[in-house]
């Protein structure tokens, strides 16, 4: 199979200009002929729903939660991109562009980080129509702060729950639709499987969380807008319920998975305190903008006060590696620094292991400079939830951050449209192999979500329904639908009739998160990335061997559910070693030791300038690996320096 990103050409700014002229339309009496299911309700596919509705198409949205408004969209805290240029500092579309495409170093598609820049201005208007709370200046203009990657002022926020706001406008918008009848909503219904009738996405295969009924759907487009995939780390700050389902069974029926060890750790997130701790929670990047992060200079001041160290014996060791970000270097190498001084022996609070796992965070300048109360406006939410967690007060004390799993940047390979190489798959916002290579600047997930959503699907959904124009029909008696729910119905029954039970699906969970965060974690080498390859497959054989479900399939039961996306991980965790193996560089959030240059991740563009698709083949050890290569007319690649 060759990858065709089928982006259009000529100049840069004037390619999303050009493709739109040139898209095919469905017109407004025809739109009602068909029907689009969308799988998720968070910005991407709550936003894609909403518009899709608006547009007169006819829409089912299926979410596992209780509502659209408990997508994972919702924890997003710290703001949004956008080139606005408020802050009359510099900034721009290009300049956000080239930020986005040197913050993933170098490895991604140029047209779609243009236009995802090019649309962050529509963003904001888009929901600031819709209500959504924005900060404001005194004289009420949007109020602008900075960012990790970035040396301007872009990001829109609203305090420290910018994601909760812009998901209360996207299901303002959603709800609207569904008042209105275009929109018809599924909750507590996940996607077991996807229907593909010759070649062509026609459906998909769902099990009632409540009553554990399954059924299939058909339409004629189907949108996947899922999320990612960070919960296969088992610890990570991603929701409990976040997984990798619908995008994996999309990947079994031939769509290819591109980039999967493009993981990224978050550099501020509240540290693990236990061994059986379910989640991590993290805190906002936001915060660094104003935070200065230290450890003790010596080892022996690593269990003091850290109010009682004075200041000649702090290392503010982002500030002083990294001078002209200083705390507010990307993500990726905010944490990197914070494990090397950990393994130098410098981190602090409890040890973990044999080892102080942890970094100060420090307001105590920023709230000398601005005042107790400007700090508590910008940043109050956020330290009421740390203290409520760790019983501290980051006003009076610093806050104790170390990195943990955020985003993938990996997911299901797409073209330009948003289209995977099965016809009438779309795939929008984390779900896809994303605008960001293989590290995401802060604030621009929601940027990409949105973008996804409101301008880019509506768009190339249209041009896709309206090239193709006849579909044949596909119903509840079409064999590939009969296929599709009874494979699901077996792939269950395996779940429930384990030979030997005596595990929950939980214990299998966090031994394949330890096992990956430990070897394709914030670090990997050859021989961890070898040795996980070795130990996946035989604790995935005994998860299916012991795994152990009580109650049955007839009803509600989260055992059965959660087994259901911990089998799946098993053969995505594996998918992830496998592709870090290959990739014999470091780029972004993927480091391997082998290949670094004082500490720094050393990338190779010559033989790795490519997106590394994965085919599944029926063996999950033995993807087919097809290539995407990259080229770069507009940011020429070259050392990744934050100095």
């Amino acid at each position: 199979m060759e990858l065709r990103s089928n982006e259009p050409t000529g100049p840069i700014e004037q390619r999303w200009t050009k493709h739109k002229a040139e898209s095919k339309l469905v017109a407004p009496a025809n739109r009602r002929k068909y029907e689009i299911i969308v799988v998720g309700s968070g910005l991407a596919g709550g936003a894609a729903a909403a518009t899709l509705g608006e547009l007169g198409y006819k829409v089912k949205c299926f979410c596992f939660q209780d509502s659209p408004r408990r997508a994972h969209s919702i924890a997003a805290q710290g703001g949004i991109n956008a080139a606005k240029n408020y802050q009359n500092d510099g900034d721009s579309v290009f300049r956000l562009f080239y930020d986005t495409v040197k913050g993933g170093d170098f490895r991604a598609r140029e047209s779609n980080v243009y236009r995802l820049a090019e649309l962050s201005v529509n963003i904001i208007d888009q929901c600031v129509a819709q209500g959504v709370p924005f900060a404001r200046e005194y004289g009420g203009h949007l109020a602008n702060r900075s960012f990790g990657g970035a040396q301007v002022s872009r990001t829109f926020y609203a305090r420290g729950q910018t994601g909760q706001q812009l998901l209360l406008g996207a299901y303002s918008a959603l709800q609207r639709q569904v008042a209105a009848g275009t929109v018809k909503m599924y909750p507590r219904t996940e996607m077991l499987e996807l229907i593909v009738v010759d070649g062509e996405a026609r459906g998909i295969v769902t099990r009632n969380l409540i009553t554990g009924e399954v059924e299939a759907h058909t339409a004629h487009v189907v949108v996947l807008a899922t999320g990612g995939y960070g919960n296969v780390f088992y610890l990570s700050t991603n929701a409990k319920g976040s997984n990798c389902t619908a995008a994996w069974r999309a990947h079994r029926k031939g769509a290819p998975f591109a980039n999967p060890c493009f993981t990224q750790i978050h550099p501020t997130c509240i540290p693990q305190s236990g061994a059986y701790q379910s989640k991590l929670t993290l805190m906002s990047e936001s915060l660094r903008n104003d935070g200065r992060v230290w450890v003790p200079r010596k080892k022996e001041d690593c269990d003091k006060d850290p109010n009682s160290i004075p200041e000649k014996d702090r290392y503010y060791f982002l500030e002083e590696r990294y001078p002209a970000f200083g705390n507010l270097v990307p993500r990726d190498v905010a944490s990197r620094n914070a494990m090397y001084v950990c393994n130098d022996g410098l981190g602090v609070g409890p040890m973990v292991e044999g080892q102080r796992r942890g970094v100060y965070l420090d307001f105590a300048d920023a709230i000398k400079r601005l005042g107790e109360q400007t700090v508590r406006e910008r940043y109050g939410n956020l330290f009421e939830m740390y203290q409520r967690i760790t019983g501290d007060s980051p006003y009076n004390t610093p806050m104790r951050i170390y990195p943990a799993i955020h985003y993938t940047m990996g997911g299901l390979w797409v073209d330009y449209n948003l289209m995977s190489t099965i016809d009438g798959l779309f795939v929008g916002g984390e779900a896809n192999f994303s605008d960001h290579g293989a590290n995401r600047l802060g604030a621009s997930a929601l940027m990409q979500g949105l973008a996804d959503g409101y301008f880019i699907l509506p768009f190339t959904i249209g041009n896709y329904l309206g090239t193709k124009r006849s579909f044949k029909p596909v119903d509840g008696d079409h064999p590939a639908v009969k296929d599709a729910v009874a494979e699901v119905k077996s792939r269950l029954e395996r779940l429930s009739n384990a030979p030997d039970p005596k595990h929950a699906p939980e214990y299998f969970h966090r031994k394949l998160g330890a096992l990956l965060w430990d070897k394709c974690g914030m670090a990997r080498n050859k021989a961890g990335l070898e040795e996980a390859l070795r130990e996946i497959p035989k604790l995935r054989e005994q998860f299916y061997r012991e795994v152990k479900i009580t109650g049955t399939g007839e009803g509600f039961n989260q055992a059965l559910e959660r087994a259901g996306r911990v089998a799946d991980f098993f053969e995505l965790g594996e998918l992830m070693c496998l592709d870090a193996l290959h990739r014999e560089e470091s780029c972004g959030g993927h480091f391997r030791e082998e290949y670094q240059e004082d500490g720094e991740a050393a990338r190779d563009d010559e033989k790795f300038s490519y997106v590394a698709a994965w085919q599944w083949t029926g063996d999950s050890s033995k993807p087919q690996l097809l290539k995407e290569p990259l080229t770069f007319e507009y940011v020429k690649p070259a050392k990744r320096s934050y100095k």
